[in-house]
Order: C-alpha cells, then sequence, then structure tokens
C-alpha cells in the first residue's frame, strides 16, 4: 500500500432491500482512523473540511485569520499554530492512516531548542526549553538556539510494546452506521440484524470496500451531520441526518 495513496480495506454488511449499510466489519487500521478523527483540533478539522464548502461561521473565521496580516499578530506567535495546529494526543498511528486526516501539516511542525549554556544546564536548575528560537534564557540572557529532541509519550511506549496506534491488532472490530466500535461477535451480529429487523437473510450482501484520502475527509464530514455515516460515504446516500433504531 503506497503511502502517496493510502487506503484502509475493510468489509460491509449491506442490507439490499433497505439500501443502508447495517455495520463494517474491520481491523485496527480503520478504528485507529476513527480514533485519530477524535485528537484533531477543530482548527484542521475545519481546514479539511474546507474545500467541500463548510456552511457556517467558523470556516469565514479561519479564513479571516488566514488572510490576516502578521503585522497585527504578536511578534512571537505563529498563525500556523492555529491554522494547521497539532493534535494534543498525537500517537503514533502509522504513516497511511495519519496521513488521511494531516495532510500538508509538516510545515507546521515546531522544533525544540534548549539553553546552550552549559552552567545553566548543570547547576541544578530545571533545564529551559522554548519553541521560539528568538527566545533568551531568563537566567543567563544567551539566547536559546540549541535543538532539542522532543519524545513524545506514545513513541517510548511503542518501543516496549512493538505496536503503532490506539487499539490492539489481534481484534476484528465492528463498527455500526453511526460509528459505535465494539469487538465482533457472533452475539453483536445477531443483535444488530435484531435492531434493523432484518427477516430475509438472503438480502445481505458483503462488500469489501477502501478508505481513501477523499472519503476519509467525506467521512469526517458526514460525521457531524448524520449518523448514517457508512451508507452516506461508501452507498453514495444524500448527507441527510435519519434516525437509526434505537436499542
Amino acid at each position: 500500500m503506497a503511502t502517496s495513496n493510502p487506503s484502509v480495506c475493510l468489509k460491509l454488511l449491506i442490507d439490499t432491500k433497505g439500501q443502508r449499510v447495517l455495520f463494517a466489519e474491520a481491523g485496527k487500521d480503520f478504528v485507529d482512523f476513527l480514533l485519530t478523527i477524535l485528537s484533531l483540533p477543530l482548527g484542521t478539522v475545519i481546514r479539511l473540511l474546507s474545500k467541500d464548502g463548510m456552511v457556517g461561521s467558523l470556516g469565514k473565521l479561519y479564513g479571516s485569520v488566514e488572510s490576516l496580516s502578521s503585522t497585527y499578530m504578536q511578534p512571537h506567535f505563529k498563525k500556523e499554530s492555529l491554522l494547521k495546529p497539532k493534535a494534543t494526543a498525537t500517537i503514533d498511528v502509522g504513516a497511511d492512516v495519519l496521513q488521511m486526516l494531516t495532510i500538508d501539516d509538516s510545515s507546521a511542525e515546531s522544533s525544540i531548542y534548549g539553553c546552550r549554556n552549559c552552567c545553566c544546564n548543570y547547576s541544578g536548575w530545571p533545564i529551559v526549553v522554548t519553541d521560539d528560537p528568538k527566545a533568551t534564557c531568563p537566567r543567563c540572557r544567551l539566547s536559546i538556539t540549541s535543538p532539542a529532541t522532543f519524545v513524545h509519550r506514545s513513541t517510548a511506549e511503542r518501543t516496549t510494546s512493538g505496536e503503532r496506534g490506539y487499539v490492539k491488532g489481534v481484534v476484528t472490530y465492528m463498527i455500526t452506521d453511526d460509528l459505535e466500535v465494539k469487538p465482533l461477535s457472533s452475539i453483536s451480529c445477531i443483535t444488530m440484524l435484531n435492531r434493523f429487523n432484518v427477516k430475509d437473510v438472503g438480502a445481505l450482501e458483503e462488500k469489501e470496500v477502501h478508505l481513501t484520502m477523499e472519503e476519509g475527509v467525506k467521512l469526517l464530514r458526514v460525521s457531524l451531520q448524520s449518523n448514517l455515516v457508512l451508507t452516506t460515504v461508501f452507498l453514495d446516500k444524500n448527507e441527510t441526518c435519519m434516525e437509526l433504531p434505537i436499542d
């Protein structure tokens, strides 16, 4: 699977009579993709959806900040931290999955610097770090220019677990049309059939699909508007908010 055109595979169980997706069967890649959505900053969500004509006023706010001259911003502040923010719950979910929701974010990566004065570093005082290369150390007044490396907690944990992402890969997961995630089991499948009052199992169809970048952004948008997410994205239904049967 090439990182230039990432995709995630999943299987859909479709009710052909009702023209709806009952649920999807997927591995950790798709579930990690869904959970990555929860960690996205609002600025990233707006930027991803703006190309498709995001409704409401937040798109206008985003555009005005984008057009606002840096002359009006505080000298220490970078607009990119609003326009291309980084997720606070960043976790290593793999290049293919992450690329689908963090396109063109490389320029937003912040560098970390430490004080280059050895006296400050070995005097027993707390180490001084900053993301502003023009900052000065409050103790020795020298420029803080020595590059430092920030190690995410998840990266350190992955070196011992050996597996990336949010969920374990040894499990097959069920994802309902409204994006409820649970481990797949025979009981959960029967429960879903009863929930939708499926009487004719011959009308059920299994279909393998691939979530690409285009569908990934569409899924993000539809998840904010409807509870028929999988049906809308993969069966090309109108993006209207409809009610699912209540358990």
